[in-house]
């Protein structure tokens, strides 16, 4: 699908589950939902009810959505944590707090559909914590990383140890931990922590554009490549091998994927070529 067919919209949802969600903007644009954390005065720290809005509208994602986008309202992606509600909460409570976390971004990570971060500004504690449970991130050149939490007396929980760690690594996670350090958008190229980067204000036409394609692949080989592959990299070789070959022969037996290898060996679709 080219990427000059979408045009974003305000979302219409139907009456149910969507249908009151005041910290989200939500748009479409065809088979692409647009979430737009809307918290802009509080750098759209994470509180307890943005991350239930998150999760239900990854929960309920329309039947035509193939792709979602998510960005943030105002000067910066996501500042984590709302710390004004962690003061009141008890060991027990704590716990069931971060696996809330959890389970939205589990539901991000591996929803339906494959989920394209666009970051700029802060993108600091949960922030990157939700960033890293996207499939892919573009950053534009006011992004900065950071985990203050060693400097606020607690911890990752919203997934990070594990999903910013593989990013990263586990040593410049310590770093950032330990001593506050921030890193600037060419250094989280250089990391692995962005897929693209881009300059400011054009984060959201390039996800648009990566959009687009990810909407023209066969469903269920988009499907298999968000959830089989980061189950296979948790896999001793030998296990993971053989759920790579039975996902390769699932993706393979798909009508939608032997008419596209059709349409190559017909020189109907085009061959992978150079960058120019």
């Amino acid at each position: 699908m080219p990427a000059t067919a979408l045009v974003l919209q305000p979302l219409v949802p139907p009456p149910g589950p969507l249908a009151q969600l005041p910290l989200l903007r939500l748009e479409a644009a065809g088979p692409v939902l647009h979430v737009r954390l809307n918290r802009p005065a509080k750098r759209n720290s994470i509180s307890d009810e943005l991350l239930a809005q998150v999760q239900t509208v990854f929960v309920n994602l329309p039947k035509q959505i193939r792709v979602a986008i998510v960005s943030g309202e105002g000067d910066h992606f996501c500042a984590g944590l709302d710390l004004s509600e962690v003061l009141e909460r008890s060991t027990a409570d704590a716990i069931l707090h971060s696996r809330m976390w959890h389970a939205c971004f589990d539901q991000i990570q591996f929803g339906p559909v494959p989920v394209i971060a666009v970051l700029h500004g802060a993108v600091v504690g949960g922030g990157l914590e939700l960033a890293s449970s996207a499939h892919l991130r573009v950053a534009e050149d006011s992004v900065f990383y950071g985990l203050p939490e060693g400097t606020r007396g607690i911890f990752v929980g919203g997934g990070g140890s594990v999903r910013i760690s593989r990013l990263l690594g586990a040593a410049r996670m310590t770093d950032m931990m330990l001593t506050g350090r921030v890193f600037d958008a060419d250094e989280g190229q250089a990391m692995g922590i962005s897929n693209y980067r881009v300059a400011d204000g054009q984060g959201m036409a390039k996800a648009l554009a990566l959009a687009g394609k990810i909407a023209g692949n066969a469903p269920l080989s988009n499907y298999a490549i968000t959830q089989a592959l980061p189950r296979i990299a948790d896999m001793p070789a030998a296990q993971g091998l053989f759920v790579e070959s039975l996902m390769a022969a699932i993706a393979e037996s798909d009508e939608g994927a032997k008419e596209r290898v059709r349409a190559f060996l017909d020189k109907r679709a085009a061959k992978v070529s150079k960058p120019s």
